[in-house]
């Protein structure tokens, strides 16, 4: 029995006023004058209209949206490319968030818009926009149709009740969706089980059904590839977070031709070209694709039965394939080797290099945008951890040149960037990267880490980080440990499931390393993490406290027992296991940190726990409960829920302001010496 699970009713009053006397407990010993200036620090940084106002391109414009002081909830804004290029771009404003919250008394946030390519009912290219907005910052949605050209929601237009919807133009008059159709239309994790085509002017539910999946799947959807001469349909089924199918759609009949590649690969219909990358070792008969390849087919070849393929990229020990993407003309291939970002312009067929002249040397490359369908134009973006981002533009094949850089947002004279490798626990060599300004002796040194879902953790510009604490003298360290995708599938799927210790035992590897190294010491060093990197700090909280001074716990997940029933928990089952299998609950219980609380005269580290009401992604109930356990047995920890925000943990750039000076405030009294005087 849960003596806490009242806890996990996201907005009764009686969780709401315990989550209140918790935040005024935590901003009455955290909050001050030194908090004041970092909070103003960052809010700066964010609220700058220096900043790079990264576009994408919907015929003669550049669209943008954009937050600062003036306007905290945003502008959804377009200009020319002629314009944008000079120092004060003439912005033509579309939708201005903030006005419409005022107008409409809904605390509205947004979430996004897909635009009609095709003409619209008024007659005219990129004209009507399908626009999502949230209540608070949550993944479920609003969805109204928008006429650009009249700067108006359309009365009678496409729209959407909250939820957590997938809508897509097919033409002027028809979309796919995938939305809460009524009771049975969602999958146990929240998402559309069900993606119908709708017509305009006909009520949602005479819409025609195109796919039904499982209940146990993720999600479904559908989309339409407007391509000039290779029009398609597909539909997706999301069966897990890493397997899934795709269809091709006959638009007429509605009939489903699945396209026979691995569920465990993606894959990648572009003109004639089918590409796949297989996650695990694909067995062919022209040959076998290792996990993490990319290989290319000829698609209606593949459909009739032909399995000749062609390499377009190879792994290896320290290379993999962090992404691509098309233009025109060449297929724009990024890479990492010992997670260092590398960029190639291959020629489609040969597969052969061709150059792109103009990127920096010593920089991260990474391709912002592109549209296979207009031409070669691409927008790239360049930046370190040093190096302030740069925002490039030019041609594929061609060269690129400087578009806009943002300034320096703190002093990184002298600073340094270094690599270096921690052995865990089986062996296997942890990369992490450490940023610090040079000093005699240990450090306070915070050591971020994330190591879940394939998701990589690469050497970006750290902003907010090195004004809020390199800048002071602490060090930044960040944590390549395996559950990620830094060398590709076999990294991630290393820490999966019965593996998941794994993760622990290379961040507590690199936690010691950095001791042995001289960099910092137990008492000096600090953790931090969100989401599943939530989970890795509960864990280094209950498993390995002894390492650590202080820890930063974000937006977590830290009852394992049930977080298969909370929100969107059911997609995450072929990461972590089924808590209800027996067999995988034993593995998962290890580890669980709601299940091994530490005992009340243990030698803990300092902690700091955040949330977001709104979150409906990970339930705030994980982080609830687990402060409300641990102050039972006489822990006293600090916490902090914000009232909107989402799973980012906020909804302007006030509230990101004032978590992260939350945290640096916090780390920084736990980690660095300091006087009375300095913490007031």
């Amino acid at each position: 029995m849960d003596q806490y699970a009242w806890l996990e009713e996201v907005e009764s009053a009686t969780a709401l006023d315990w989550a209140r006397e918790r935040n005024a407990a935590s901003t009455a010993r955290l909050t001050g004058p030194r908090f004041d200036e970092l909070e103003a620090g960052v809010l700066a940084i964010l609220d700058t209209d220096q900043r790079i106002p990264y576009p994408v391109r919907r015929g003669e414009y550049l669209w943008n949206f954009w937050r600062d002081a003036d306007h905290p909830y945003g502008l959804w804004r377009r200009t020319t490319l002629e314009s944008f290029r000079t120092d004060s771009p003439e912005w033509d404003v579309v939708i201005d968030v903030d006005a419409l919250r005022e107008a409409e008394g809904e605390n509205w946030v947004w979430g996004g818009a897909a635009v009609l390519r095709a003409e619209s009912p008024d007659g005219a290219r990129y004209d009507r926009a399908l626009v999502s907005l949230s209540r608070g910052g949550a993944d479920a949605t609003v969805v109204r149709e928008f006429s650009i050209s009249r700067r108006e929601f359309v009365d009678d237009g496409f729209s959407l009740p909250e939820a957590k919807s997938r809508i897509s133009w097919i033409d002027k008059d028809t979309v796919y969706v995938g939305t809460d159709f009524g009771p049975g239309s969602l999958t146990d994790s929240g998402y559309p089980r069900l993606v119908k085509r709708w017509r305009r002017d006909t009520p949602l539910g005479h819409a025609d059904l195109v796919y039904e999946g499982h209940h146990s799947d993720v999600s479904i959807g559908a989309g339409y590839d407007d391509t000039p001469g290779y029009e398609r349909h597909f539909v997706s089924r999301a069966i897990d977070f890493y397997n899934s199918e795709i269809y091709l759609l006959a638009p007429d009949t509605l009939a489903l031709e699945r396209i026979d590649v691995p569920t465990d690969s993606d894959a990648d219909v572009h003109e004639s070209r089918l590409l796949v990358r297989p996650k695990s070792g694909w067995e062919l008969p022209t040959g076998t694709v290792p996990p993490g390849a990319l290989v290319a087919f000829d698609f209606d070849a593949y459909r009739a039965g032909s399995r000749d393929y062609s390499t377009v990229f190879t792994p290896d020990a320290h290379t993999a394939l962090a992404g691509y993407s098309w233009t025109k003309s060449y297929l724009l291939l990024s890479t990492m080797r010992d997670v260092r970002s590398e960029l190639h312009t291959l020629e489609p067929g040969t597969w052969e290099t061709r150059e792109t002249r103009g990127f920096p040397e010593l920089a991260e490359i990474g391709v912002y945008y592109t549209d296979p369908r207009e031409g070669d134009e691409i927008f790239a973006t360049a930046s370190g951890f040093t190096l302030p981002p740069t925002l490039l533009h030019g041609t594929a094949g061609g060269s690129v040149e400087p578009l806009k850089s943002a300034p320096a947002f703190y002093d990184a004279t002298g600073v340094t960037a270094e690599q270096f490798f921690a052995t865990s626990d089986d062996g296997t060599q942890i990369p992490y990267f450490v940023v610090r300004k040079p000093a005699d002796g240990p450090q306070p040194t915070l050591l971020y880490g994330y190591g879940g879902f394939e998701v990589s953790l690469t050497p970006d510009y750290t902003a907010v980080s090195g004004a809020s604490w390199i800048e002071r003298g602490g060090v930044y360290v960040l944590a390549n440990i395996r559950g990620g995708g830094e060398y590709g599938p076999d990294w991630h799927t290393a820490a999966l499931k019965e593996n998941r210790l794994r993760a622990y035992e290379d961040f507590a590897a690199v936690a010691r390393d950095l001791v042995a190294r001289g960099i910092t010491t137990r008492e000096q060093l600090g953790a931090q993490g969100g989401s599943n990197g939530g989970l890795l700090m509960g864990v280094m909280y209950t498993r390995y406290p002894e390492l650590f001074g202080a820890i930063v716990c974000q937006v977590p997940l830290l009852d394992m027992r049930r977080y298969h029933q909370l929100l969107a928990g059911a997609s995450w089952m072929a990461e972590y296991g089924d808590p209800d299998d027996p067999a995988q609950w034993a593995y998962i219980s290890e580890y669980s940190p709601y299940q091994n609380l530490p005992a009340a005269d243990a030698d803990l580290p300092a902690l700091l726990v955040t949330t977001s009401t709104r979150d409906d992604r990970v339930h705030p109930g994980h982080a609830r409960k687990f402060v409300a356990a641990l102050r039972e047995r006489g822990i006293e920890v600090d916490y902090y829920e914000n009232i909107e925000g989402g799973h980012g943990g906020a909804a302007d750039n006030k509230q990101a302001a004032f978590k992260s000076a939350l945290a640096y405030e916090f780390l920084w009294r736990e980690l660095a010496p300091s006087t009375d005087a300095d913490r007031t």
